[in-house]
Order: C-alpha cells, then sequence, then structure tokens
C-alpha cells in the first residue's frame, strides 16, 4: 500500500473516531437535558400541587393513568388526602432537599413541616410543630409523571404528637 492510501486511510479513521466522539457527546448531552428537564417537572409538580394545592395542576404534571404506589385512582383520591392533611396540619409544606435522576425515574428526598392543629390518626391536636422526613421516586414519559413510589417516615410524626407534655419540674 501505499503512502498515500495509508495516510488516507488513518485521516478516514481519525475522522470517524471524531465522529463518534461528537456523536456520543451529543447524546450525552441530550440525556442530560432530558434528566434535568425530568427533574424540574417533578419539582414543578411537588410546588403546585403539594406545597399550593393547586388541584388543577394535576392535569398538567400527572398522566391520566398515574399509577401511585402501585394503586390507580391517585388523581381521583388526592384532594381528599390533600385536605385530611391540611385539617390536621394547615400550615403543611414540603422542602425538597436532594434531588437525582436516571433514566426515566427522578428520586427527591424531602422534608415535611407543619403545626399540629387537627386530629391526625386519631390523635387531638397538640399544637407542636412537627418535622418529618419522605422519599418520592417517580417515573415519566412525555413529560408527565406516570408513576410514583412515595414514603414518609410517618413513625417520626406519630412520635412527635403522640408523646406526653414534659414533666411539670415545680413539683
Amino acid at each position: 500500500m501505499s503512502a498515500r492510501a495509508l495516510l488516507a486511510v488513518a485521516a478516514a479513521i481519525c475522522l470517524a473516531g471524531s465522529m463518534q466522539v461528537a456523536l456520543s457527546q451529543a447524546t450525552g448531552d441530550q440525556e442530560k437535558m432530558n434528566l434535568e428537564q425530568n427533574k424540574a417537572i417533578v419539582r414543578s409538580y411537588m410546588e403546585e400541587i403539594v406545597n399550593k394545592g393547586n388541584i388543577a395542576a394535576l392535569n398538567r404534571y400527572l398522566s391520566d393513568d398515574v399509577v401511585f404506589n402501585n394503586a390507580w385512582g391517585f388523581r381521583q383520591r388526592f384532594p381528599a388526602i390533600r385536605q385530611s392533611i391540611l385539617s390536621a396540619f394547615p400550615d403543611h409544606t414540603m422542602t425538597i432537599q436532594d434531588q437525582v435522576a436516571e433514566g426515566d425515574k427522578v428520586v427527591t428526598r424531602v422534608t415535611f413541616r407543619g403545626t399540629h392543629q387537627g386530629p391526625f390518626n386519631g390523635i387531638a391536636a397538640t399544637g407542636k410543630q412537627v418535622e418529618w422526613s419522605g422519599i418520592a421516586m417517580d417515573r415519566l414519559a412525555d413529560g408527565k409523571v406516570v408513576e410514583m413510589w412515595h414514603v414518609q417516615n410517618t413513625t417520626v410524626l406519630l412520635q412527635q404528637i403522640a408523646s406526653p407534655p414534659p414533666a411539670d419540674s415545680t413539683k
């Protein structure tokens, strides 16, 4: 093979390698952008629906047949769920602590806060300010949440509102 032919082959290999790197970079950039978009969708629904109670936002962020903790009908049940939480904790808020995305899933670690001002789980209002944690894993498709797996540390919440008041130290 002539020097000119070897040079042409070497140039073609280098060009193909450069194109593969560029294509890989573009694919990686697109994937990162999709992950960031999914995280933004989850942050937005948590703010709009959980913190602000914007029931109309259910249509914007959740698919019609969203599955919550392996159960159907979440969109129909959510208003009652929210009302029961607000009856017990009228100042209920949720703060996002961490968020990670991979593929079509977003995992969000949150902290809930509120003042126990109404009955909750059979416990009368205590007036105590409480805080408890939770984890949400949401799967997205076509820009909407289609599956939700959420857990909260309700044991910590119940310990805070069920504990007896401090003993009177003057006796």
